[in-house]
């Protein structure tokens, strides 16, 4: 059923069947560019359009940015309509999928070499783009962002860390080679829930043999991140115990990935 783009899902009302990824686009194909700029909508208008003034005000690259609505709303697929500019472009999922399959459709339309995935609550307050465009340049650089994650001891639990150099980048702006994700065939599709996803993400590029950098003080704002606040605190913890597992399943017996861990056995040696 997998290797037919379906799976089943448990969810609080018993099991769905899923579809793992977005049908084949007839779209022509777009300008090639240096950068795509990426977020996916849930909804929330008002942070797409706030999202969607800032890339345009004070992105410096060749970029174009993409928006996957991923909303089911009525409303906000009229809006992009509307919207459709040079370097903007919308892919509508209807139905909706889950949150790593709808990143993927984004992924696989994008025109830039670079995508920069955002969460649609982070807005770029300057350039924060040429940097990351930069420190890919690197070739031993997979996945670069402002918000790193080392692991804890283990994989089971992740914490904030200023790098240089971590385990993960976060989601909320991490920037990778397209070229790379579609190698893996980008985000895992069984993340229906958006919490580990990037975590898995940032593994399976590092388990290739490259490194995943924390790009410091970048001009972004944060705001609320509203897949978290939307969703009811038990059913996101049952969420995110899941993807956990899941994440588990594949990299719990991956010590060597852990980078905090690698250089306590440097030091101890």
């Amino acid at each position: 059923m997998r290797a037919g783009g379906w799976d089943v899902v448990d969810s609080a009302g018993g099991s769905e069947l899923h579809a793992l990824k977005a049908p084949p686009s007839t779209a022509p194909a777009p300008v090639s560019r240096a950068v795509t700029l990426l977020t996916v909508v849930h909804g929330w208008k008002p942070d797409a359009e706030r999202w969607l003034l800032s890339v345009f005000t004070h992105c410096k690259a060749d970029f174009e940015a993409v928006i996957v609505d991923n909303s089911g709303d009525e409303r906000i697929a009229g809006w992009l309509q509307g919207r459709a500019a040079e370097r903007l472009r919308s892919i509508r999922l209807d139905p909706p999928l889950g949150f790593a399959a709808a990143v993927n459709a984004g992924i696989d339309a994008a025109a830039g070499q670079v995508v920069i995935l955002f969460d649609s609550g982070v807005d770029l307050t300057g350039d924060a783009v040429s940097p990351l465009v930069n420190v890919l340049s690197d070739p031993s650089v997979v996945v670069a962002g402002p918000y790193g994650l080392r692991g804890q001891g283990m994989a089971k639990e992740f914490a904030a860390s200023p790098g240089p150099e971590v385990d993960a980048i976060e989601g909320y702006c991490m920037a990778f080679r397209r070229a790379d994700a579609q190698a893996l065939e980008g985000f895992d599709p069984r993340f229906q829930f958006y919490r580990i996803a990037d975590i898995e993400f940032s593994f399976r590029l590092r388990d290739r043999g490259g490194r995943a950098v924390v790009v410091p003080n970048l001009p972004l704002e944060k705001h609320e991140h509203r897949l978290w606040e939307a969703t009811d605190p038990k059913e996101r913890q049952r969420l995110s115990k899941r993807n956990m597992y899941r994440f588990l399943d594949r990299w719990g017996n991956r010590p060597d990935l852990l980078v905090g861990l690698q250089g306590a056995r440097r030091a101890h040696f």
